[in-house]
């Protein structure tokens, strides 16, 4: 059985509930709050409640939020590849979800914003295996170089996943430019896609991504309640989503990721993989907090009830 291995950026995110954000210098009360693990975590979780092995090759540091992400990773399963803690502290992320279900985000950044490729060498990456490389880790100058090499490194045969997330906005970068031909599987959504290709739609979108990324790579672009879009070998498929009431989009693309690549390290094609995860990011959305990936007989079961299969 293939493994995932997460390169990305385990935090503990502070989630609170908000009708909505306040004006600068203004104040507003909280429905609710609390300390989760989020970041790759939500990735992570994703993938093994679906199946998937899951090993962490990220930093975590020492107090108490790296205390918080050890024992959510540890109460997961997910196996945690570097052992030694580092002397900083793991980062927090202020996650803030209005009334209309949009989230906001302030982040800081510890202990999972430096690594080295002895780190990274912690764990081998064998034949068939899945590298998820988040773009957030692009953007950190004691962790994106050693996690290039690295990356650029692996045999061909290894997996590399690529989620763009918020901040990466352009192929234009020296660090993008190294990485683009080695990226097997692009996921993003459809915002991402768009501010990263310049496009003016999804479809254009699509097809400018295919032009930065070698000739086989498999698309998925997540266009919200209606699913997602995959492009592979030249053809593009809308794979529709599911109809639910949303309270909280927070993790939901998380949900999404990680339930694909499950499913692509199964052995599903890519329309049934995407499928699974629309299935998943749908259930995500019904439930408050970041890391609220449905398990794989929840996803069944919505597939199920839909399709009546």
């Amino acid at each position: 059985m293939p493994k995932m291995l997460h390169t990305g950026q385990v935090i503990i995110d502070l989630v609170m509930a908000v009708d909505q954000l306040p004006q600068v210098g203004g104040d507003v009360l909280a429905q609710s709050a609390g300390f989760e693990a989020g970041g790759g975590f939500n990735v992570m979780a994703a993938a093994v409640r679906n199946g998937l092995p899951v090993v962490y090759l990220g930093r975590h540091g020492t107090g108490r939020f790296g205390d918080l992400a050890r024992q959510a990773m540890s109460e997961e399963g997910i196996h945690i590849g570097i052992k030694t803690p580092a002397p900083r502290d793991t980062g927090i992320c202020v996650a803030l979800t209005d009334a209309s279900a949009e989230r906001s985000f302030i982040s800081y950044i510890g202990a999972e914003g430096e690594v080295t490729e002895e780190d990274l060498n912690s764990v081998t990456a064998e034949a068939g295996d899945y590298v998820y490389v988040s773009g957030y880790s692009l953007l950190h100058e004691g962790k994106a170089q050693a996690l290039l090499d690295w990356t650029l490194a692996l045999a061909q045969t290894i997996n590399v996943v690529f989620d763009p997330g918020p901040l990466v906005e352009s192929p234009d970068s020296p660090l993008m430019q190294a990485l683009l031909p080695r990226i097997d599987v692009w996921t993003s959504n459809s915002v991402e896609a768009l501010r990263f290709t310049g496009a003016a739609d999804l479809a254009e979108a699509l097809d400018r991504l295919a032009e930065h990324l070698p000739k086989e790579v498999l698309l998925v672009v997540r266009d919200g309640p209606q699913g997602c879009w995959i492009r592979q070998h030249g053809e593009r498929r809308h794979v529709p989503g599911f109809a639910v009431k949303a309270v909280d989009s927070n993790g939901a693309g998380d949900a999404h990721a990680g339930v694909f690549v499950a499913g692509l390290a199964q052995g599903l094609n890519a329309h049934e993989a995407a499928r699974r995860a629309n299935a998943a990011a749908a259930v995500a959305v019904t439930r408050w907090g970041p890391a609220t990936s449905p398990g794989s007989a929840e996803v069944d079961a919505l597939i199920s009830k839909t399709f009546g299969e």
